[in-house]
């Protein structure tokens, strides 16, 4: 369950970087000087707006949450299921000559 929460949150959380993308294209297309690829500015980190700068780190902080979650989750569900099956194990063997 672990595992699958924390997909989720890594689904909702990429889903959000591709809006995020749209939106800054969408944002700072005007940048680009006309249909020239010599002109082509790129937008750095400092000239962002705020509510942009804390979205994308938002965004990012959620994501790597997500994938730990994630990744944390599936090996406790594989160490899980490993004690169950080890100690169904240990409970079916008998000792031989006991009834």
């Amino acid at each position: 369950m672990r595992a699958l929460c924390g997909s989720i949150i890594t689904a909702g959380a990429l889903i959000g970087l591709g809006l995020a993308a749209i939106g800054l294209g969408t944002r700072y297309q005007s940048l680009m000087g006309g249909s020239n690829p010599e002109n082509l500015l790129f937008v750095k980190w400092r000239v962002l707006d705020s509510p942009m700068q804390v979205l994308l780190v938002v965004l990012l902080v959620s994501l790597l949450v997500g994938l730990g979650v994630t990744f944390l989750g599936l090996a406790y569900h594989h160490e899980r299921r490993h004690h169950e099956r080890t100690r169904g194990m240990a409970t079916t063997t008998k000792e031989p000559g006991t009834f």
